[in-house]
């Protein structure tokens, strides 16, 4: 339960600092920006394997980096999808 419980507050932060990094008015509010946190801590943890700069999986600052970066780049990828 206390790992269940880390990925929601590490996509918490990373959907946090993602919206600072990405202002905008998106539908969906808290519960999404936590959803697409977390989706984006896998992510960003994805492409930093890949390309080997690391990985999602403690709380240090190039895990929370990577979490964002993620977060970021899906929240591009909802904001391009959700436009009317």
């Amino acid at each position: 339960m206390s790992g269940l419980f880390a990925w929601i507050l590490m996509g918490l932060l990373a959907g946090v600092l993602g919206k600072f990094l990405l202002p905008g008015r998106d539908p969906g509010g808290l519960i999404m920006t936590i959803i697409i946190g977390i989706l984006g801590a896998i992510v960003g943890g994805w492409i930093g394997t890949k390309v080997g700069i690391g990985t999602v999986n403690n709380f240090s600052l190039q895990s929370i980096g990577l979490a964002t970066g993620g977060s970021v780049l899906l929240m591009l990828f909802y904001r391009i999808f959700t436009r009317k």
